[in-house]
């Protein structure tokens, strides 16, 4: 595969998780509580990546390797709870703003621990994505509501934890991406059901009735991100992998007025214009260094 196929992978990876809110918003509509709709999520998606990992290559693991996998699923599951959290005091474009902060801690862990300063040009990127953010939320036309201090706590936790998935997503690129995935996963719904004690779940009308919604977001917020972060991130490195997984935002406002009919300014089409635009400038510029990179050291072989 090529540099942009991974690129793309990972770009998909954030498209699905922008796609969450449009089905959350509908499970909700249908009287169904945050703890069922959020425990469903990743039981259903847990699920869906073991049935894929029954039929797909798999690789014999130690157990401290299996444990070091549960482990890197913990962020995953907490990303939800924080944000869930933080919505629970904050107004939803403020919420998602403090989530949005990942496009920036991503590039800092990646300078701090692997001494891996950003570009200009990836600076210039991030700031395209944060000014988009702010469009795209509709903070601006809205007014965003009061800030609390609990709220912007649970919500720059979120963000950490998002970043932490994204890099460890690429760790042990050795394993087969669904086997790796699927202890990814394992590890996510055990920490959601510690946080969120979801037991009405277990009651079968529930079960039944709240499955069509989680399968759908199981499978777009818990099977395939992992997945194609797997395959992707580790080609392409967390710092690249954090400006591109910024399609979430956009797709979260798309499909909001695509399918939730849900009325969306000016101004937040103007910040999915600013955040594809972002992505597209930091991508290009890795791409094109690392083709200067490839060419280089084809000719030192020669």
């Amino acid at each position: 595969m090529k540099a942009w196929h991974y690129a793309l992978l990972v770009f998909l990876g954030g498209c699905c998780y922008g796609a969450l809110s449009t089905f959350v918003k509908l499970a909700y509509s249908a009287g169904y509580s945050v703890s069922v709709v959020t425990g469903s999520q990743y039981l259903f998606g847990a699920l869906l990546m073991w049935i894929l990992a029954l039929f797909s290559k798999k690789k014999k693991l130690t157990f401290a390797k299996i444990g070091k996998l549960l482990l890197a699923g913990i962020p995953l599951g907490l990303t939800g709870v924080f944000y869930y959290q933080s919505l629970q005091t904050l107004h939803a474009s403020l919420a998602i703003i403090f989530l949005f902060q990942f496009v920036w801690i991503g590039s800092l862990i990646e300078w701090l621990f692997y001494k891996k300063p950003p570009t200009m040009a990836k600076i210039i990127s991030i700031g395209i994505l944060i000014i988009g953010s702010i469009l795209a939320a509709g903070i601006i036309a809205e007014g965003g509501g009061e800030f609390t201090w609990q709220g912007i706590a649970w919500g720059i936790l979120s963000a950490l934890t998002y970043t932490s998935f994204i890099f460890l997503s690429g760790m042990e690129g050795d394993i087969p991406p669904v086997q790796k995935s699927a202890l990814f996963a394992t590890g996510g719904v055990v920490t959601v059901f510690v946080f969120f004690l979801p037991t009405e779940l277990f009651q079968l009308p529930v079960l039944l009735g709240v499955a069509p919604y989680g399968l759908f977001l199981g499978l777009l917020g818990v099977a395939l991100p992992p997945l194609l972060f797997s395959i992707g991130m580790p080609h392409i490195g967390p710092g690249l992998g954090t400006i591109l997984t910024a399609s979430e935002l956009p797709i979260a406002v798309i499909l909001s007025s695509l399918v939730l009919s849900e009325q969306v300014t000016m101004s937040q089409w103007l910040g999915v214009v600013f955040i594809l635009g972002g992505i597209v400038a930091g991508n290009v510029k890795v791409t094109k260094n690392r083709r200067n990179k490839v060419s280089v050291e084809a000719e030192t072989n020669s």
